[in-house]
């Protein structure tokens, strides 16, 4: 599980499409922006996606926040929860589907332990996204 996490990309509309694709499958959804117009100069223009318990309020969430990237800036790599090997094929087809680059396909990765199953994507400016279930993880 993750709190929050910014992602600078390129293209906003481009990388929230896929973004809002990729994670669809495990609950996440588009939830709002926020204008830094509002704010302190230090916080840019923030877009945001989140898990369903983030979105909801009801309890401890996750959420993911685009921003534009800044010259020299450089990608991110971001381990996602998934609850059962079935949604980390899932998480991973649908962020082919939507124009991502395999980096791994969904295997078991015994090398990092056993009941590790994770798959590999990046998106359009590098930044990479694992989605992984931990058998010895408990759903949540």
């Amino acid at each position: 599980m993750i709190d929050h996490v910014y992602i600078s990309v390129t293209d906003i509309e481009k990388s929230l499409a896929f973004y809002i694709e990729a994670l669809k499958p495990l609950g996440w959804r588009a939830f709002g922006n926020y204008d830094a117009a509002s704010g302190p100069d230090n916080v840019p223009d923030l877009f945001g996606l989140g898990d369903a318990t983030y979105v909801s309020g009801t309890g401890v969430g996750s959420s993911i926040w685009l921003r534009r990237r800044n010259p020299g800036e450089t990608g991110l790599y971001l381990g996602i929860v998934c609850d059962t090997n079935e949604a980390v094929d899932a998480a991973y087809t649908a962020a082919i589907n939507a124009g991502g680059l395999d980096e791994g396909r969904p295997a078991d990765r015994t090398y990092f332990a056993p009941g590790y199953y994770a798959a590999n994507v990046a998106d359009f400016d590098g930044n990479r996204l694992e989605f992984v279930h931990k058998a010895w993880n408990s759903a949540h």
